[in-house]
This record gives structure tokens, C-alpha cells and sequence, in this order.
């Protein structure tokens, strides 16, 4: 049995993709093996490009891949492949460089290479990705072996913001036809998942590209009413397309199947109106602060989580000022701090009054300890009440307690049998440890 070994950088829908590849090669008829680390015939690595430390990374997990696996076939793949196919291709020991148009084609690619009837080579340009218009469909339903598995609904986006790489690694908005992200859900159900991650690129723009046009609200609430599976969870959503009617989605109790969970994580990038414009971010401050105080008015006990980018050209002291200031208004439960990245070919790569990278890093600094202390008062606002939690199917590798997620988000450590993995048990928080988890004891 040949044995493969997938190394995802990035987000959720990478995860997702490399999943659904690797899925597809182990139920494939020569069988392969999936393993997560040591000696392996096949080496898949999925790339990022999205910060130019990313791009370094993904370059150094190929040089490792070839490193540690000096007879394998090495596939290099995902966004960083789609910006610079040749760098990658010039890597001594790289077999193939697939682009994200072809991704979903690996499966097929590596059978046909291990048979012999084609012969790898590592391509020094992938096809433009910006004019793709058909989503392309994965091979196999991405579980993976997750409690909570994704599924990839949409790719690519439409918007452009004048400092992201991602519409030229992904090309425009593209949707999976409704009743296939339905036949999907119902397969999972009936696999026994309990809950299921909507992943995309640009998921609030989900099925503006199909005929007839359609939308994510109308997409969660068919997943509801089909009840295949107990809940659903969103990724990713931009503020300007969190509607009030998805909002109210989230406030069905814990009987509804087939709810939307309580948890929006939302990019606010900056709270500075003059940067949010010259970085083409279609909102001001002052909306993005009263969608957050909407959420948490219909749902209190929802978690909010936020993107900010910090140190975007132009950022005054006085603009970082009114980030922070914003951030700490709102009740956050969670905080992403990236310092502002450079890309060749985007606007924003040649917009003067860069900020220092020293005082890039000060103010990340500062930011992270905002987001430390917000998700510390989310987590401690939990404790003396109880929750629905989904437990993991591993436990925790420090305590060996059982773990899993309530439907808002919050990470519970709690002692209980083996049999409680992938149900639903009713915890009561009781107290948080010396490192700010939440831990609980269930309540019969």
C-alpha cells in the first residue's frame, strides 16, 4: 500500500482541499495510506501566499518535504503554486506543480503517474485562475477525520481589497450548486457527524454566480429545513454581508437541527475610516461597531471574532489609536493580529508611507495583549453556567481530559468515558485553568 503524506499551510479551505484530495487517494482502488509524518511514497503540499511569510514558509515546507522523503513524487499545490509556479518548479526534486484551477484533478494526476501512463513534470507557469468560472468540485466530501468537518461551498472573490493577493490565487467568486451542498450535508449526516464548518474564500458572495441567483441565507435556511445534520457553523463572513436575517438564524434554541451556530468571526481589518478606504474596504468604523453591538443585542451570548491588520501604509499613530480604541469598545471573543504584508501585484505593494516594521511589531504586540484579555473576559463571563458541548474524538494531549466546542465558540476540558466522543453533553463551566481554558464537569 503506497502511503502519502499532505502538508497543508493557510486556511480553512486549504485544510479542506488537502482533506478532500487525501480522502480521494485512500479510497481510490491502489488503496493508498495516509500518514501524517515519517516515509511516505506521495508528499501533496498545499501552499499560501497570503502574507510574504507565508510564501517563505510554504517554500521551506517543500525543501523539507524533499528533505524527509528523498524517493517520493512531490506535489506542490495551492495559492503560493498559483502566484510563482516557476520558483517552486525550480526546486531540485519537485515533480509537479499543480495550479488551483487543477487541484481538485491531483487524485486523478497521482494514479496516473504511480501507473505510468502519464509523466510528472514540474510545470513553470499555471493558467490565469482570475477567469475561472465553475466551481470546482472536490472528489471526496472533506472529513478527515474531524468531529467538526468542512465543507467548501464558494472560491475566489470579487472584492479586491488593495492589499490582498488572494483574488489572483483564486480568481472571481465561484459557488457549489445548492443541491450538491445539500447532497453533501445529508452524506455527512448520515455518517454521523454532528456539525459541519461552511468554508470559502468570500462565503457571503455564496451563490450570486449560480442560475437562478441565490444566497448564503437562503442556503442555511434549506440546511435547516432538510435537518440532516444537528448544526452548522459559518467560517468566515464580511461584515457588509451579515444580514439581520442570517443574524436571526442564530437565535433558534438548541432543539432546532440544523441550526446556525451563535459564532461570527468578521473582518474588520481596520478601524480607522481613512485606512478602511485605501484599503477599498466597503464599510466605515461606525457600521462594523454597530453590527457587532446587533449581534450581541439578539444573541449575548454569541462570539464575535475579528481580523485586524496592523500597519497597513498610511497607519498614523493616531489611525492605530482608533483600531484599538474600537476593538476595546466591543465585547470581542477573539482577536487575529496580522502584521500588514507586502505583495507584489497589488496596489497596496507600492503605496508610499510605509509604516517601520519596528513599529509594525510594537503595535502587534499591543493588539495581541487586547486580544488576550478579551478572550480571557469571554471565556470567564461562561463560568457558573452551563453549555451544550460537542466533544472531540481526541483528548486533550496536556490533561488527557475530554475536550470539544459549544456552539458560541468556547473550548471546554471536562472528565468523562470514551463514549461521549461525538455527542452532545451538557457541561457546566466551573472555573478556568492557570492558562485561561474553560474546564466543567457534565451534567447528568
Amino acid at each position: 500500500m503506497k502511503k502519502i503524506v499532505i502538508k497543508t499551510l493557510g486556511c480553512k479551505v486549504n485544510q479542506c482541499e488537502s482533506e478532500a484530495i487525501g480522502n480521494a487517494l485512500v479510497e481510490s482502488e491502489q488503496g493508498f495510506s495516509a500518514v501524517g509524518d515519517g516515509m511516505a511514497d506521495v508528499v501533496i503540499v498545499n501552499t499560501c501566499t497570503v502574507t510574504r511569510k507565508a510564501a517563505m514558509q510554504s517554500r521551506q515546507a517543500v525543501r523539507r518535504a524533499i528533505r524527509d522523503n528523498p524517493d517520493a513524487r512531490i506535489v506542490v499545490t495551492g495559492c503560493h503554486a498559483q502566484i510563482a509556479p516557476a520558483e517552486l518548479a525550480a526546486i531540485d526534486g519537485v515533480d509537479r506543480v499543480v495550479d488551483n484551477r487543477d487541484k481538485h484533478r491531483i487524485p486523478q494526476q497521482i494514479l496516473a503517474d504511480l501507473s505510468g501512463y502519464a509523466v510528472p513534470e514540474a510545470r513553470a507557469t499555471c493558467p490565469d485562475v482570475t477567469g475561472a468560472d465553475q466551481f470546482a468540485v472536490l472528489p471526496a466530501i472533506a472529513h478527515g477525520g474531524r468531529t467538526r468537518p468542512f465543507l467548501k461551498i464558494q472560491d475566489g472573490c470579487n472584492a479586491y481589497c488593495t492589499y490582498c493577493i488572494v483574488p489572483h490565487a483564486r480568481g472571481r467568486s465561484r459557488s457549489l450548486p445548492m443541491d450538491q451542498v445539500l447532497a453533501q450535508i445529508e452524506q455527512l449526516g448520515r455518517l454521523g457527524y454532528r456539525e459541519v464548518v461552511l468554508t470559502g474564500i468570500h462565503i457571503g458572495c455564496y451563490g450570486r454566480d449560480l442560475v437562478p441567483v441565490t444566497g448564503l441565507y437562503d442556503l442555511l435556511c434549506r440546511i435547516r429545513d432538510a435537518g440532516a445534520i444537528d448544526r452548522v457553523r459559518v467560517s468566515s463572513i464580511e461584515p457588509a454581508e451579515l444580514s439581520d436575517d442570517i443574524i436571526c438564524l442564530a437565535v433558534a434554541g438548541e432543539d432546532v437541527v440544523g441550526r446556525l451556530c451563535p459564532h461570527f468571526h468578521i473582518p474588520l481589518q481596520s478601524g480607522d475610516d481613512g485606512i478602511l478606504k485605501r484599503m477599498h474596504r466597503p464599510y466605515r468604523s461606525d457600521f462594523f461597531k454597530d453590527l457587532v453591538q446587533t449581534v450581541i443585542g439578539r444573541l449575548p451570548d454569541a462570539a464575535v471574532g475579528v481580523d485586524t491588520i496592523i500597519g497597513f501604509p498610511g497607519e498614523t499613530n493616531d489611525a492605530f489609536e482608533n483600531t484599538y480604541a474600537l476593538i476595546r469598545s466591543l465585547p470581542v471573543a477573539y482577536l487575529h493580529v496580522f502584521p500588514f504584508s507586502a505583495r507584489e501585484g497589488t496596489p497596496a505593494f507600492s503605496f508610499k508611507d510605509q509604516v517601520p516594521p519596528s513599529v509594525i511589531k510594537q503595535r502587534c504586540r499591543r493588539m495581541r495583549r487586547l486580544g488576550a484579555d478579551q478572550r480571557r473576559a469571554f471565556y470567564g463571563r461562561r463560568v457558573g453556567r452551563t453549555a451544550v458541548v460537542l466533544v472531540e474524538e481526541t483528548r486533550d494531549r496536556t490533561d488527557g481530559r475530554l475536550k470539544g466546542l459549544t456552539d458560541n465558540y468556547l473550548p471546554v476540558h471536562f472528565d468523562g468515558p470514551d463514549d461521549f466522543y461525538n455527542t452532545f453533553q451538557k457541561v457546566e463551566v466551573r472555573q478556568l485553568s492557570s492558562d485561561g481554558v474553560p474546564g466543567g464537569i457534565v451534567i447528568p
